[in-house]
């Protein structure tokens, strides 16, 4: 990563390695012993990090603003203290009150400080050579759950649920909010400052920075409205295909005849496969358009479920690498899109509003996915593999892919 500073990318690696995992994957640990307690169904916990969804689809344009006026260093800051809040919120709650309340802190937290915020401070400081600098925070943070169920579980195992949301909450104040604070710059750097600082942490000499040049984006400005209705449909068709993956996974093989410790085993192959296509992006797609690159990881998922639907169970383990691989490359593209499609001025906004329906299609996805499952069975997964296609069909459709092709 020469062209970037590489403890940046490696700060915000982990603050969002930590961040995903003590909100994203929380539920996943935590709502069976937080249901119990309360006295609630299971299903009212996932309906309030439902909710929080529904928050960071709303919040979302704001925070990309803010972070647009005032930079990403003390937008990603705030993030951590309202994070930290959410939390012991959470840890407090003694009903359907207060659980909805604090994943509502937790949404504006969501909005600020996942991906969508790291990507847009990171365009402010490197502009149009962000790619590689996504790519690695995403290498990174592509561990939460690998990171997060298992210390989550062992921390609820001993100390009980409340606790370990407190334990979550002193993580975002002790470790990130002083690694945004320390490590990040106060406001874009100049080149001669990314330089000089880069120096002085005995870091290689970066070339200037694309952020400090005139903007220059793929599209003229009579494209824009098409083309960002295109990519929030290609954003909101993704999210929803990997949530739905992501909540009914193990029970989807199941219905394919694959029994549950194969299809457990199988299921455990989507996060390696998604830092496999982040390499992949990183070492030989980096090379040719993002939008070629999002163009291939939109067909692997209706390809590998394809396989899986026509030749059966033994075509498990190629569905699950195949969909990996693509969910983690298009999570790249997330951020890559809107600065080569539209440059760099403005990204933060227009990246919120961008991802407003893909946050409203990650909330719905479980529930409608879970009504497909229990109505077709194994042939549910047409949907995804119709909704893949029309992914992909965006893309193609996307102004600006003559220079993709070339």
């Amino acid at each position: 990563m020469a062209s970037t500073t590489p403890r940046t990318v490696i700060v915000l690696g982990m603050a969002q390695l930590l961040a995903w995992g003590s909100s994203f994957y929380l539920p996943a640990m935590l709502a069976v012993p937080m249901a119990r307690e309360m006295g609630l169904a299971n299903s009212w916990v996932f309906a309030a990090f439902s909710w929080a969804l529904v928050v960071s689809a709303l919040i979302g344009p704001l925070a990309g603003w803010a972070i647009d006026r005032i930079g990403g260093r003390r937008v990603l800051m705030a993030s951590s203290v309202v994070f930290a809040i959410g939390l012991a919120a959470l840890s407090s709650a003694q009903g359907l009150l207060g659980l909805f309340l604090a994943w509502t802190v937790l949404g504006v937290g969501m909005a600020a400080g996942l991906y969508e915020g790291a990507f847009a401070t990171l365009v402010q400081m490197y502009g149009r050579l962000s790619r590689g600098p996504i790519t690695g925070i995403t290498l990174i943070a592509g561990l939460a759950s690998t990171v997060g169920w298992p210390v989550s579980a062992a921390l609820q195992s001993e100390l009980g649920w409340r606790a370990t949301c407190l334990i979550w909450a002193a993580v975002h104040l002790l470790i990130n909010l002083p690694l945004y604070a320390a490590l990040l710059p106060r406001q874009r750097a100049s080149p001669a400052q990314v330089g000089s600082r880069a120096e002085s942490q005995g870091e290689p000499h970066p070339p200037p920075s694309a952020a400090d040049e005139p903007p220059e984006a793929s599209l003229a400005p009579e494209q824009h409205r098409r083309a960002a209705l295109l990519l929030s449909t290609t954003f909101a068709l993704t999210w929803f295909i990997s949530t739905a993956m992501a909540a009914h996974l193990p029970q989807l093989l199941q219905a394919h005849q694959i029994s549950l410790g194969s299809a457990l085993l199988i299921a455990a192959l989507i996060g390696p496969a998604q830092v496999g296509g982040r390499l992949l992006e990183y070492t030989v797609l980096r090379h040719v358009h993002p939008l070629l690159s999002a163009r291939l990881a939109a067909a692997m998922h209706p390809l590998g479920a394809a396989l899986l639907l026509t030749l059966g169970a033994p075509l498990g383990i190629a569905f699950a690498l195949l969909h990996g691989a693509g969910n983690g490359i298009l999570t790249i593209a997330k951020g890559t899109l809107p600065l080569v499609l539209f440059g760099p001025h403005g990204y933060g906004l227009r990246q919120g509003l961008l991802m407003v329906p893909a946050r409203f299609a990650q909330a719905l996805a479980p529930f409608a996915f879970g009504l497909a499952l229990d109505h077709w069975g194994a042939q549910a997964l047409w949907l995804s593999v119709l909704l893949g296609l029309l992914c992909l069909a965006a893309l193609l459709a996307l102004p600006g892919g003559e220079k993709a092709a070339r």
